[in-house]
């Protein structure tokens, strides 16, 4: 018996919500982030690419971690 399976429907709603605004969050930051690392870019500071591209795919991997654990959550097994 997994954890998944003691939410209420309510309670796993409240949970989606929360994940969902989250995930928008770390997309939105996303979005700032490469738009500040092109301007630095582009204005010749190259030192943040690598720094801005290492933060991006942390953020990434926490965005597909979330995701896969909504699927996982919204599809029992």
């Amino acid at each position: 018996m997994s954890q998944q399976e003691h939410f209420s429907r309510p309670q796993r709603t409240a949970v989606v919500y929360g994940m969902v605004c989250f995930i928008l969050i770390l997309v939105i930051c996303q979005i700032w982030l490469i738009t500040a690392t092109v301007h630095a870019f582009l204005g010749g500071d190259n030192s943040v690419v690598w720094a801005a591209g290492i933060a991006s795919l942390l953020c990434l991997a926490l965005n597909v971690g979330l995701l896969r654990y909504l699927h996982k959550l919204e599809n029992p097994q």
